[in-house]
């Protein structure tokens, strides 16, 4: 049986400037900067630069001018638009200004032009280009060299490879004479390049290596006949199959660990790995300084001839539709600055919270993090943790002892033996301190780990431990075992 029944609830519903300012509030500076110029392509009545001093003493005079006159004119004009309609005062009154970008003291921040590098894909491709092949494998090999990742590994099938470009040029390029290209595309520089498998890049490296000796043969043997238990770190298995004994083996295995088992990893280039940090963090005269970087973000203002078109002067000349059209642009540019300005200050409040409540860590280092949430930031300057949360993601900061993260400061309390709390990222800098320290032959279990972290004052559970150590993408200790 269905009921009708009335409730009343208490909603709380964002205005189209709040939702804006919450946008750009959860941008990062490079994010920032487009988002600007896609604002200015959009509304003609925004643009770059710093409003002049006699700009502002004309918008003042025209204020004082038409103050007393200006509603009645509108209403007059207007009378359909009466709740949306503002008179210029009205925006004015707020004095939105121009967004002027406060350059940072510290003047070497800078960046330098990146010098013209040649790509992996341009340096196999001048590679291939030097070998004697007809225009069906040239067109083939471009298609292969198109589809190697970022890894140097072949990910897609070759046999779809081959039925495209027999597709589109109505040829019949067969599967073998698709494999003798991919052959030869593996043997360039870097070696294993275009490799489908671990196993084949490693077996290429070493088929490469000009070291014909048996301790190279030995190795190759490994990973052809035996590379499950390679993969397993069964060397018991191993010696007892081939009939060698430790030592072969270990000269063996020294030659496969300096193979790359990534041989487009290497190629990243500067310019393509390079973090802009949000915020500069210095330390000036036992004070730490919090600068914004935003000094390529270009300050913004009002554009003057078409504030010009609504101001009292040229009223009688602007048919309304044109005046309603520039005042909703008028609008929108004035939220928009507001909204830059309301950005710059929060950053600027929750960047200094940070630092306050890990002040140890920006004085001594990373060994003086303490545990700290989103609450304590947000109880610290009277926001809503999800504006904290918007602040931090996807923001950096440089510090004296590096670029971090903002989220990095953010971290869960480990309770200690004597009540006092401890970050989670201590604990597992100390858990991989540990792991480093152990013998290669006999690394660490899980329980070993958590019991000499307990003996350091630090109550943690094996799980903690197993947990902690898969976050830092440390293998379990037999797959750490050496010879």
């Amino acid at each position: 049986m269905l009921n009708i029944s009335q409730q009343q609830k208490l909603l709380q519903k964002l205005s189209p400037q709040q939702i804006q300012y919450l946008e750009l509030l959860q941008l990062p500076v490079l994010a920032l900067e487009q988002r600007i110029k896609t604002e200015l392509e959009v509304n003609p009545l925004l643009e770059e630069g710093q409003e002049l001093e006699m700009e502002q003493t004309e918008i003042s005079q025209e204020q004082a001018e038409t103050s007393t006159s200006e509603s009645q004119d509108e209403n007059s004009q207007d009378t359909t638009n009466n709740e949306n309609d503002y008179s210029l005062e009205d925006f004015m009154n707020d004095d939105p200004g121009g967004y002027k970008t406060p350059y940072s003291v510290n003047e070497d921040f800078e960046e330098l032009p990146q010098p013209s590098r040649v790509s992996l894909v341009e340096k196999l491709r001048q590679q291939f280009g030097m070998l004697d092949l007809s225009e069906q494998e040239d067109i083939l090999a471009e298609e292969i060299i198109g589809n190697i990742d970022d890894d140097g590994y072949l990910r897609r099938e070759l046999s779809g490879i081959v039925e495209d470009v027999n597709l589109t040029y109505e040829w019949d390029i067969s599967s073998e004479h698709a494999e003798k290209i991919l052959r030869q595309i593996q043997r360039l520089d870097p070696p294993g390049i275009g490799s489908r498998t671990l196993k084949e890049c490693l077996l290429i490296q070493l088929e490469m290596l000009e070291n014909e000796s048996e301790t190279v043969q030995l190795a190759t043997t490994i990973i052809e006949k035996l590379y499950d238990e390679f993969t397993r770190k069964h060397y018991d298995d191993i010696i007892k199959a081939l009939g060698i004994t430790r030592e072969q083996l270990k000269a063996a295995l020294e030659i496969v660990h300096r193979l790359n088992p990534k041989p487009g990893e290497g190629t990243i280039e500067e310019f393509n790995n390079y973090i802009t940090p949000d915020f500069l963090v210095q330390k000036i005269d036992d004070e730490f300084v919090v600068t914004l970087n935003d000094r390529s973000v270009p300050p913004l203002r009002i554009n003057k001839n078409y504030r010009d078109i609504i101001s009292r002067k040229k009223r009688n000349t602007t048919n309304s539709e044109t005046r309603n059209f520039i005042r909703k642009k008028f609008e929108a540019a004035k939220w928009f600055i507001n909204s830059i300005h309301q950005r710059r200050e929060t950053m600027q409040k929750v960047m200094r919270a940070i630092i306050e409540l890990q002040f140890d860590f920006f004085e001594h280092g990373e060994e003086h993090l303490r545990p700290m949430i989103y609450k304590d930031v947000a109880e610290r300057i009277g926001m809503d943790i999800s504006t904290i949360s918007r602040v931090v993601n996807r923001k950096y900061v440089q510090t004296d002892y590096g670029v971090y993260e903002l989220r990095y400061f953010f971290s869960e309390s480990i309770e200690t033996q004597d009540g006092d709390g401890i970050s989670n990222k201590q604990v597992k800098r100390i858990i991989k301190e540990l792991i480093e320290q152990e013998d290669p032959q006999k690394p660490l279990s899980d329980d070993k780990i958590a019991a000499m972290v307990r003996e350091r004052g630090i109550n943690i559970a094996r799980r903690t431990v197993a947990k902690y150590r898969e976050q830092m993408y440390i293998p379990v200790a037999r797959l750490r075992k050496k010879l």
